[in-house]
């Protein structure tokens, strides 16, 4: 394996030489977001097979050679848990690159582990121990020392042999059509734009709230997410989950009853305070049919419901072992509670997860299918 750390225009393009053509090639990259909205993009790593190089942006004003084979789509792009990498290309680039294959997702739908880490996953398929000294470095920093040069080389050395095993292994078993729609909404530029007006849906602790509580909570949070992408900065800066829940369930009209909220820091108070209290008032006083709806709040069950998806869990278990794949790939528990209360918008119920698991746990809701003891062995029967 020849390996090569890249910092100037000429070693770009003498890169460029060597690996253009290729058939697949994999990548990684190392970024920083602990201070930052975006994460911020500090080293690229890159493997053929034959050649792997660390490529870095912070040295590299223009990296136009290499994204154009990058992007090129006769080039199969192999990553290992893709989504946080591709976030870096849309964000800079606009898209992500396509098409690709993520070694994470594979190893899942093999029953090797659900969300398994890369070492870990070396270590099983390949038998490679990987050092893991290095998973705190500050990428920005520099000069990067060797051996934080070779951790980040040694992400993309394994990962296209791990690929090849568990390409074929997919294929071995019939699988290997499986995962294009994951693969493709990895690809789909729509996956990384968050919309403001909807960022209320990710807000911990939001099922705590109805009404015009949502609607407060909805101003909050779309406000939160303008102000953290205008400035660049994480989230929780800003204004953290907790405390808009707090303030959409309270809804203070004036700043005595700002100061009341517990966690609320005097520095927000004092350079957001009275916008705060505009967004709340504004919010509180839109009509019903403005309110967001609560049908994008999880369900609350009933015990009945909540034993129905437990019945469901125990049948998508046998499902998963029968056909040597892990639960969580085909779905979760809040799958299963939608669709114990109604829902059938739902990926269980398309394409390959319909036919392996979904249209079964629709028979166990409607009586025809139950787990039952045979021999001392729980199996998933057929009902007289």
């Amino acid at each position: 394996m020849q390996e090569f750390h890249i910092k100037t225009p000429e070693q770009l393009l003498d890169l460029c030489d060597r690996i253009r053509g290729n058939r697949w090639l994999a990548l990684d990259t190392e970024f920083m977001r602990e201070k930052t909205y975006h994460p911020k993009f500090c080293l690229l790593q890159l493997c053929n097979g034959e050649i792997a190089a660390s490529i870095d942006p912070l040295t590299l004003e223009n990296l136009d050679p290499l994204l154009e084979i990058i992007y090129d789509p006769a080039i199969l792009k192999v990553w290992h848990s893709a989504r946080q990498d591709l976030e870096i290309f849309h964000h800079l680039w606009k898209k992500p690159p396509s098409p690709l294959f993520d070694t994470q997702l594979a190893a899942t739908l093999l029953g090797l582990g659900d969300q398994v880490g890369y070492g870990n996953l070396v270590g099983s398929v390949l038998g490679h121990n990987l050092d893991k000294g290095h998973t705190r470095t500050d990428w920005s920093f520099r000069p990067l020392e060797e051996s934080q040069l070779r951790y980040a080389l040694d992400d993309v050395i394994y990962l296209g042999e791990l690929y090849l095993n568990l390409d074929r292994r997919l294929r071995d078993l019939q699988r290997d059509q499986w995962l294009e729609d994951d693969f493709a909404a990895l690809t789909d530029p729509s996956t990384y734009i968050n919309v403001p007006e909807d960022a209320w849906q990710r807000i911990k602790g939001r099922q705590k709230l109805k009404g015009v509580q949502l609607a407060v909570l909805q101003s909050l949070a779309s406000w939160r997410e303008t102000r953290a992408i205008q400035a660049n900065r994480p989230r929780r800066w800003i204004l953290k989950d907790e405390i808009m829940v707090e303030l959409a369930r309270r809804q203070p009209r004036n700043t005595d009853g700002l100061d009341r909220i517990r966690g609320l820091e005097g520095g927000t108070l004092k350079r957001h305070g009275n916008e705060l209290l505009e967004l709340i008032g504004e919010a509180a006083r839109l009509p019903k049919s403005q309110w967001p709806g609560e049908e994008n709040l999880p369900p609350r069950l009933s015990p009945n419901q909540d034993a129905q998806v437990d019945l469901l869990m125990c049948s998508l278990r046998l499902l998963a072992e029968k056909n040597q794949i892990t639960p969580t790939a085909i779905c979760n528990r809040k799958e299963l509670e939608a669709l114990v209360v109604g829902v059938r918008d739902l990926d269980l119920l398309h394409g390959w997860r319909r036919a392996l698991a979904g249209e079964t746990l629709l028979q166990v809701l409607e009586g025809k299918h139950a787990p039952s003891m045979e021999n001392g062995h729980l199996t998933l029967t057929g009902l007289p």
